[in-house]
């Protein structure tokens, strides 16, 4: 059995310029982490920041991209431990935009954590990273509107 953060939020902005914000690396950095993406069916890339050890994370978060529909969806691998060559979390990131009378709507889902006690740790945290990075998004758009 595994449990999947989900969140939904809404911007008052075309889904082009929410697509760009979960595509383009320069603009990925500024609201969740660096990264090598490329929006290539099957690119491999990886996030980095800074190790958690309490955690049993050290800092690198493998990734390969195994859907994408521009302006619409993008799926890719979520994973990551405490080495390279050994994977604790082994999830997948779910985006979905769904155009709006005025605005976009974009549902996240993160699938595939465990239910022992250190997974549920991790995904508390992760919980709560994800709102709160996703909403940092709303904050960089702001100049623009739909």
């Amino acid at each position: 059995m595994t449990k999947t953060i989900k969140h939904t939020f809404f911007y008052a902005h075309k889904p082009e310029a929410v697509w760009e914000y979960l595509t383009k690396p320069e603009l990925m950095a500024q609201w969740l982490m660096p990264s090598d993406f490329k929006a290539e069916l099957g690119h491999d890339f990886k996030f980095i920041i800074k190790p958690m050890p309490a955690f049993n994370f050290d800092g690198i978060i493998y990734c390969k991209v195994l859907e994408l529909v521009p302006n619409k969806r993008l799926v890719y691998t979520w994973k990551g431990g405490p080495e390279p060559g050994t994977l604790t979390l082994d999830s997948t990131v779910e985006w979905t935009l769904v155009a709006k009378d005025k605005g976009t709507e974009l549902l996240l889902e993160h699938k595939g954590f465990a239910t022992d006690e250190a997974m549920l740790q991790i995904f508390s945290v992760m919980d709560a990273g994800w709102k709160q990075n996703i909403a940092k998004i709303d904050t960089l758009l702001k100049p623009a509107t739909v």
